[in-house]
């Protein structure tokens, strides 16, 4: 049910593009409340019972998550918080951006990682916060692989292959933990200590570019609350 949950709740929301117009309007509140989301349930849950485990420099870890973040967003350019950039040929056509799906997927993949310690309480949270992350991941992609002048039918191939990279991370983690006698849930800590410094990064680059010009928006504000309110309903 899981890989299930995963991998439509990115086909689905991708491809609603196709028949609901999200203007980049709704697409920010989108991003708001799943933003407020994920830096909740970080604060909440993910990092107190990481902490807990008592790991050995596990802050390292975090940080690594956050800074290697940085790095891939050269690639993918900062959709994973709804930017949409369409490159152009020289000759004025559309090129598919195959580094953005790159940075995308090495970045999904990641995050797909940890859950397959389902025996965590946390499990349940970074579900949840992966897959409100996805949504507005998914509408982005849609929107500007559509953008990219390429035939829907390829467009959709591109979503389907990006709703497989979740699963694919957490599938492969589940087959090295199994593989491992010693150090179980190190290697799970570890791994989650780099998500958390990936969902920080991109959960404070959301909220930091949710108020644009510094000016107060009452909408945002509230969606953020929400989202903030819903990690509280988690717990």
């Amino acid at each position: 049910m899981m890989y299930i949950l995963l991998f439509l709740s990115v086909i689905i929301s991708g491809l609603s593009v196709l028949f609901v117009n999200i203007s980049s309007k709704n697409l920010k509140l989108i991003l708001s409340f799943s933003g407020a989301f994920l830096f909740a349930i970080c604060a909440l849950h993910l990092i107190p019972e990481v902490y807990s485990a008592g790991t050995p420099h596990i802050g390292v870890y975090i940080l690594i998550g956050f800074f290697a973040q940085i790095l891939l967003e050269f690639l993918s350019e900062g959709i994973e918080h709804g930017h949409i950039h369409v490159h152009k040929h020289h000759h004025k056509e559309h090129a598919f951006p195959y580094a953005m799906m790159i940075g995308l997927s090495v970045h999904s993949f990641l995050e797909g990682m940890p859950l397959a310690n389902i025996g965590t309480h946390s499990h349940d949270s970074l579900l949840t916060g992966i897959v409100m992350h996805n949504i507005p991941i998914a509408m982005a992609l849609m929107t500007m692989l559509l953008q990219s002048h390429i035939s829907k039918r390829n467009a959709i191939f591109w979503l389907i292959l990006f709703a497989l990279v979740t699963p694919l991370g957490t599938f492969t983690s589940y087959a090295i933990g199994q593989n491992m006698i010693e150090g179980f849930a190190v290697y799970f800590d570890r791994i989650m200590g780099v998500v958390i410094g990936i969902f920080l990064h991109i959960s404070t680059t959301i909220l930091f570019e949710s108020t644009e010009n510094h000016r107060f928006n009452l909408i945002k504000f509230i969606v953020i609350l929400m989202g903030a309110g819903f990690a509280l309903f988690t717990m």
